[in-house]
């Protein structure tokens, strides 16, 4: 009898090529997600020490009204950085959940078409047994007759 052979190797190893090109798609919107939270989180430090310094000046009663704009100036400078971060953190969100969804999308697909080639295989390993069976039949009538003559 012929050698096992699945009609659907091909597709198999490329699912396969596809599920490793998803998880490193998805890898890299993690990293890109926890890049962008590690971002917001100096900005938020930077935040921080700026009211912090900005206390220690007014406790001391003497700032003027060009410290004080530049002051302003530095918190709503922060304040839009902090935002366009947190947009930023959404957006990296979004990508790393669409790319879950395509891993998980793949490995259905590769469960499926492992599923009917382990099926095929048995399917196979069952013909090659009947036909084992079959050619222990023959040889065995052949020796009974040969027994009979």
């Amino acid at each position: 009898m012929k050698k096992f052979r699945f009609k659907l190797e091909t597709l198999l190893k490329v699912t396969r090529m596809n599920k490793e090109t998803a998880q490193v798609a998805l890898a890299t919107a993690t990293k890109k997600l926890e890049e962008a939270r590690s971002q917001l989180q100096t900005l938020l430090e930077e935040m921080a020490q700026g009211h912090k310094d900005y206390d220690e000046l007014t406790s001391k009663g003497t700032i003027t009204v060009g410290t004080l704009m530049t002051y302003n100036s530095f918190f709503n400078w922060k304040r839009t950085q902090i935002e366009n971060q947190q947009q930023e953190i959404i957006k990296c969100q979004s990508e790393r959940q669409q790319r879950v969804r395509e891993l998980v999308a793949i490995v259905n697909k590769l469960k499926s078409i492992e599923q009917l080639k382990e099926k095929r295989l048995q399917q196979y390993m069952e013909e090659l047994l009947q036909e084992e069976q079959k050619q222990l039949d023959e040889i065995g009538g052949q020796l009974y007759f040969r027994n009979q003559q």
